[in-house]
């Protein structure tokens, strides 16, 4: 009896030019929803895909998309109308996921780009107005941009709506409607999620004509190659030796926390203990985001503290560790933070650390789960520290100076200003690239959005505007930030920060 081999790119009905350029990528072998779906996608049909995360699921509708949109692409293209689009429910999926198209889509001269919120709108009218064929976005940043005119969705041929679940849980379901029903009625619709609940159902009924479903994983199913711990300890001073130890190994982790303010907290007392760490969370302003994730992905920083923001769609190689610093409010972000390490049929490690008052609450997330895993006691202090404990931490890593780690981090921001047309943080100059535009949505102020106040006034976590709340940024004298703001109508606008990462707290608008 021969052995079943398994189908290629090519076998599957890939374009030999997307083939190529998977493999010069180091993909040649299908993942199961690539070998399950793409049959059917190609062959221009509506498709269901269920399939938990690192399942490869941004492949395997990346091929279809641009491979049904290659033939005579240069002469179809339009101004401000793309003729395919994928709806992400974060900013950084956004990200990553147009990364993984334009890996396939650049060799065959299909255009990218990305649509989301916290950046100036202007590059990306910019972008749409020079002809795009695929446009990767957030929702509320493209229902924006459709209302205002600058895009319109008449000529989509594809849609993909990614994480659909995940847009279900964020409330992002009004919108995704109001988008849906701006694209043409026979064009072809793609819809992958984990789970069908909240609302997914509906738009399953509402949007995809006969659809062909293809379900690899469920939410729940467990990942054969990911390992799960569940640490208790006694108190506050245990769990934080221990979270020490975990973070001081070489290898690349993520840590979660449930608020943003535990992420910004734990990033900085890590550095500052000679472990650099950087913070994602919702209170940063995108381009502190990207500079953060960019650290990470490059290794200068081993350890990612973040929220929920990154519990979906952040796929970074070589994340050996996902660490919850407490339990996740419930079983799905469990799994979806967990999702961070093990992927794409790598091995990974979980650990949970656990208050004597969160066992209760710790073992209904694991019941819920489907996770079988004996709690295991731990004290990081004492001279027998579990086996388990030291095999996670690995080979610990030399202590780095902060004031060294601070510094790099000063000169990658500027690099960063200077490759967007802006005068420096600390150079206290507004001649940047945007210095004429008096009101700027994002990068200037932004309108209700995180932006980045660039040109001498640094990162600006947040401007909060009701009513039209536009914020104005005053131009600081030199070496600081302008820090002084206008908000029409909203309760509370935050000034920009001084080159040096203080924060200057604005004035609160009276309305």
């Amino acid at each position: 009896m021969t052995e079943a081999t398994t189908p290629s790119f090519i076998d599957l009905g890939v374009p030999v030019a997307i083939a190529e350029a998977l493999a010069k990528n180091g993909k040649t072998e299908p993942f199961p929803i690539q070998r399950d779906t793409l049959v059917d996608t190609l062959a221009g049909k509506d498709v269901l895909g269920r399939g938990r995360t690192g399942s490869g699921k941004s492949i395997a509708f990346g091929i279809p998309l641009v491979a049904n949109l290659m033939e005579d692409a240069a002469k179809k293209r339009r101004p401000s109308r793309p003729r395919g689009i994928v709806l992400a429910p974060t900013r950084e999926l956004v990200t990553q996921l147009a990364e993984a198209i334009k890996m396939i889509a650049d060799p065959v001269g299909i255009k990218v780009t990305t649509i989301f919120g916290g950046v100036p709108q202007r590059r990306q009218e910019a972008a749409l107005e020079g002809g795009i064929d695929i446009v990767v976005a957030a929702p509320g940043r493209l229902d924006d941009l459709m209302k205002q005119g600058v895009i319109s969705l008449d000529g989509v041929e594809i849609t993909v709506l990614d994480e659909a679940d995940h847009m279900a849980d964020m409330g992002f379901l009004p919108v995704v409607t109001r988008i849906m029903n701006k694209t043409p009625k026979q064009g072809q619709r793609l819809l992958f999620s984990a789970t069908l609940d909240n609302g997914v159902d509906n738009l399953v009924k509402k949007y995809l004509h006969s659809p062909i479903m293809h379900s690899v994983d469920s939410a729940d199913s467990v990942v054969p190659q990911l390992t799960h711990h569940v640490f208790e300890v006694s108190g506050k001073d245990s769990k934080d030796a221990l979270i020490e130890a975990l973070a001081s190994g070489t290898a690349r982790r993520i840590f979660f926390t449930r608020m943003k303010h535990q992420a910004k907290k734990l990033a900085k007392q890590l550095t500052e203990r000679g472990i650099p760490a950087v913070e994602l969370q919702g209170n940063l302003s995108q381009n502190a985001r990207d500079r953060n994730l960019a650290e990470f992905v490059a290794g200068d920083s081993r350890v990612l503290v973040a929220t929920d923001v990154a519990a979906r769609g952040v796929h970074v190689d070589g994340v050996d560790l996902v660490v919850h610093i407490d339990p996740p409010v419930e079983h799905k972000a469990y799994l979806h933070r967990s999702g961070r390490t093990a992927r794409a049929g790598n091995e990974g490690d979980v650990v949970t650390i656990v208050l004597p008052e969160q066992r209760g609450e710790m073992r209904s997330i694991m019941r819920a789960a489907k996770i079988n895993v004996t709690p295991l006691q731990v004290n990081p202090k004492s001279a027998n520290v579990a086996p388990e404990v030291l095999d996670l931490i690995g080979e610990v890593a030399p202590h780095v100076d902060p004031r060294e780690t601070e510094r790099k981090r000063a000169a990658a921001q500027n690099a960063q200003q200077r490759a967007a047309g802006h005068a420096p943080a600390g150079e206290g100059s507004s001649t940047g690239a945007n210095a004429k535009r008096k009101r700027s949505r994002g990068g200037q102020g932004g309108r209700g959005a995180a932006g980045s106040g660039q040109g001498g006034q640094g990162d600006r976590n947040q401007s909060r505007g009701g009513q039209g709340g536009q914020s104005r940024n005053g131009q600081g004298p030199s070496g600081q930030g302008g820090g002084h703001q206008r908000s029409g109508g909203g309760p509370q606008s935050r000034g920009g920060s001084a080159p040096q990462g203080a924060r200057r707290q604005g004035r609160r608008a009276q309305g």
